[in-house]
């Protein structure tokens, strides 16, 4: 690069993100009106629907910056979305801060939080060791010590790198690999400890496996969205060529295939083994109105992203590859909805545990949509603000050049 482009000055991001920052600002403070309202009237509901608006969100910072270590290690075109990936992974301290919720909401979303009930069943008394209070918190704070750190320190380095300081290139590809495996370490117990244990009957050692590959695919449906968006603005318009949407385009059909593997394997395997312990958990989940959810997602998370992400074309056409990315974020959505709300009943309180019942009828609560207001409206402000921060394009990167002439491949 020539000495012109060290200041990045030219690359900064497009004013309409101002305006995207604003309404964004708005939506988040009417859902959070609207869970305002929930908190007072039905508690319970509240908890339970910010949970799965939370790891929506979640899984996209996460998704995102699994995405920035990778393109750390391996290089390649699709470094053009690396300030996609950082700007997504900078809004985790304001997602810690979110999780405050779920924290005053303990007793009314995990069963073992309560003594009695531990006292009264001894597989809980069994896994009281892992599942209390202390270290669920202990446990919580390490994930997002290390998460907050990991993306702070790559951001920071990443700075550096625009400065100059070409000394940072190893050390990020060091903190990459390191990184990676306590991401994937640290989602797995996320997920166990903030989704499977409030079944805590139930368990799976597909589940982290489970949720990474819905991380990876909510982060590149986002990244596609926001690098659509920019596609048509300067200074992206002159960079972001149809090859770089043809690479994100492959890699969400990897992660569409990923997670329908991983979830058929689980089923499969829950099937062949017949036991006790495991079965509840989906018979739940096909039957009493959730089976369509489960057809549905069997359907629009799978089957038709697959079929349409096949085409070369439609990968290579952001204007058409957005949609697919609308879709495969409402759907990750209804995904989450489905692993957490049937272990509820309507009035709110942890099915199998407290009454003793194995009959969860389905339902929507409005609830379920002022949460995901809220969430998402806060979480895209603070990452529109990240991303503006910053110019567009790692100009400094080493494998910079590759990525703005690429035709593919990468």
């Amino acid at each position: 690069m020539t000495a012109q482009t060290h200041d990045g000055a030219h690359l900064a991001a497009p004013r309409d993100i101002d305006g995207l920052r604003s309404r964004a600002l708005i939506a988040g403070v009417v859902g959070l009106v609207g869970c305002g309202l929930g908190f007072v009237f039905d508690r319970d509901h509240f908890f339970r629907s910010w949970l799965i608006a939370y790891l929506l969100v979640l899984g996209i910072a996460l998704g995102s910056m699994a995405l920035l270590m990778i393109q750390h290690l391996s290089g390649g075109a699709w470094g053009v979305f690396r300030r996609v990936f950082e700007a997504s992974s900078r809004t985790l301290p304001l997602l810690a801060l979110m999780f405050l919720p779920i924290v005053l909401g303990m007793g009314t979303l995990y069963s073992w939080t309560h003594a009695e009930h531990v006292a009264a069943d001894a597989i809980l008394q069994h896994k009281a060791p892992y599942l209390n209070v202390p270290f669920f918190l202990i446990r919580a704070l390490i994930y997002f010590a290390g998460w907050i750190g990991i993306a702070w320190t790559m951001s920071r380095w990443s700075r550096r790198q625009d400065e100059g300081d070409m000394s940072v290139n190893k050390r990020l590809q060091y903190l990459a690999g390191g990184g990676l495996v306590f991401y994937a370490l640290a989602s797995t117990f996320a997920g166990i400890d903030w989704i499977m244990s409030i079944n805590p009957h139930w368990f799976s050692t597909l589940f982290g496996f489970i949720m990474v590959a819905g991380h990876g695919l909510s982060a590149l449906s986002f990244t596609i969205v926001v690098s659509t968006f920019l596609s048509r603005r300067a200074p992206m318009e002159n960079i972001l060529k149809p090859s770089h949407f043809h690479d994100l385009g492959k890699l969400s059909l990897a992660f569409v295939m990923l997670w329908a593997y991983f979830n058929f394997s689980q089923y499969m395997l829950v099937y062949a083994a017949n036991l006790a312990e495991e079965i509840p958990y989906f018979i739940t989940r096909i039957s009493h109105g959730w089976q369509y959810v489960a057809l549905f997602l069997v359907v629009f998370q799978f089957i038709v992203p697959f079929l349409l992400l096949l085409s070369r074309d439609l990968k290579r056409m952001p204007h058409r590859l957005i949609w697919v990315s609308f879709a495969l974020l409402a759907v990750r959505y209804i995904d989450l909805f489905l692993l957490v709300s049937p272990e509820f009943a309507s009035t709110g309180a942890n099915l199998h545990m407290v009454t003793g019942a194995h009959e969860s009828h389905f339902y929507v609560h409005w609830l379920d949509l002022a949460a995901p207001l809220a969430v998402g409206g806060l979480w895209l402000w603070m990452f529109f603000t990240q991303l503006a921060q910053r110019p567009l394009v790692a100009f400094a990167d080493p494998y910079l050049r590759e990525a703005m002439e690429s035709t593919g491949g990468h």
